[in-house]
Formats: C-alpha cells, structure tokens, sequence
C-alpha cells in the first residue's frame, strides 16, 4: 500500500492491486474510520465515500487537486506506466 502524503490525520495512498485490468488514476484517503476514493481522471472527483461529510469531501478534493502532481508522479512510477 504505498503511501503519497499525509495530511493531519489522513493518509492518501493507493493499492498495490489496483485491478485488472487497472483502474485510471485514483487515490484513496483513509483516516479516523472513514475512507474515500477520488478519481482524478477524466475530472478530480469521489467515487465512493464511507463516514467523510461533505465539508471533509470538499477538503479532500482540494487537498487532491494541490498535490494532482505528485499523486500521478508515484503513480506512474510505482506502476511504471
């Protein structure tokens, strides 16, 4: 499970396994007994989400945008696509 940032309490990170065939890019976001999936193609966005509210989704998804870069860099390197 490789870890790209942390930030507070929550850990974004990506699965080892991502599917197969993989799904497009996407980062999960874990943290206080909630999780989160955020797609960030085609467009940053949730794509499940159990205990965050809307204000910590909309937190989250900017949180995803800042660091876009940086998610789709280990990403790309970790999978080596």
């Amino acid at each position: 499970m490789p870890v790209v940032f942390r930030h507070q309490s929550r850990t974004f990170f990506f699965y080892s396994n991502e599917g197969d065939p993989r799904e497009p890019i996407h980062i999960h976001v874990r943290g206080g007994g909630t999780i989160a999936k955020v797609w960030l193609e085609p467009l940053i966005g949730i794509a499940e989400s159990r205990g965050f509210n809307s204000r910590e989704l909309s937190a989250i998804l900017r949180l995803v945008a800042e660091h876009r870069h940086l998610i789709e860099k280990t990403w790309h390197e970790y999978f080596r696509n």
